[in-house]
């Protein structure tokens, strides 16, 4: 009965430690907001348009347009939104027939298949919402692959609206230089940079406070915490682990000393 009661205990730590999308998103305020207000303004205001987020992992870039897209479900209801990570395509070029199949267009490969989501995504209908992760594996000898998505937001009576994350803070610069030089210029940028030691201690205790009763983990625990994964790499996903291994360390202490412990009323 106690081995239960403390293991639940701990469960709930561990749980409320894994890297999930929270309801609230401590020190990414204003990041938020950027996101938020370009998707009313080109989603909501049928303007194509294209947005290129970096920062380096465990930033919150995922996490905040996840938090985003969720809270501006019923705005973006009138639109088709397609979310894709790069990382689970074959190639570069696999991206094209991957969003053709989630426009509802027949299989085609090469410069067709292009030609046949270019006129589907320049003909009349809802506005299309496309988020690519992990941007940077679609880097290709030449940067076809890249130039050919940020050039689908400018095409005459475009409805795509591309929205790209990666860990490069000069991905644009690097790969997509020539964009930079026309009229429109290239896609609008936001950095996340890394989380402080406030913002990583005020992440860790609005998770831990999610879990009733006595605190598992002591302030001087995550301040220690906090600051040592803040001077490596402001990764808030590293804190969360480091927390819940240190979790998974104390509970199997305590599971060791309870199985050890003689039964009641024995000799």
């Amino acid at each position: 009965r106690l081995f239960r009661q403390e293991g639940t205990c701990y469960q709930q730590v561990k749980r409320v430690l894994h890297a999930v999308v929270p309801n609230r998103l401590h020190g990414r305020e204003k990041e938020t907001g950027i996101i938020r207000q370009f998707l009313r303004e080109h989603v909501g205001g049928h303007r194509p348009g294209s947005l290129y987020i970096s920062g380096a992992p465990g930033t919150g870039k995922t996490a905040c347009l996840s938090r985003v897209l969720l809270d501006c479900k019923d705005e973006l209801a009138g639109s088709k939104t397609i979310v894709l990570n790069c990382m689970a395509l074959s190639s570069p070029q696999g991206v094209f027939p991957a969003v053709g199949e989630q426009l509802g267009l027949p299989a085609a490969a090469g410069r067709e298949g292009v030609r046949r989501l270019e006129k589907q995504l320049t003909a009349r209908g809802p506005m299309v919402l496309l988020v690519l992760d992990e941007l940077d594996q679609l880097e290709s000898k030449g940067q076809d692959v890249l130039y050919t998505l940020f050039e689908w937001p400018r095409l005459p009576s475009s409805r795509l609206v591309l929205v790209g994350l990666a860990n490069a803070l000069d991905l644009t610069d690097r790969s997509l230089a020539r964009l930079g030089a026309r009229p429109a210029g290239g896609p609008r940028l936001l950095h996340f940079p890394p989380y402080t030691r406030e913002q990583l201690t005020a992440i860790l205790q609005e998770r831990l406070g999610q879990v009733a009763g006595d605190t598992v983990l002591d302030a001087a625990a995550l301040q220690f915490c906090a600051r040592k994964v803040a001077a490596v790499s402001g990764d808030a996903r590293k804190a969360l682990d480091v927390c819940r291994r240190a979790v998974e360390v104390v509970e199997l202490e305590v599971r060791s000393q309870t199985l050890l412990k003689p039964l009641p009323g024995g000799e």
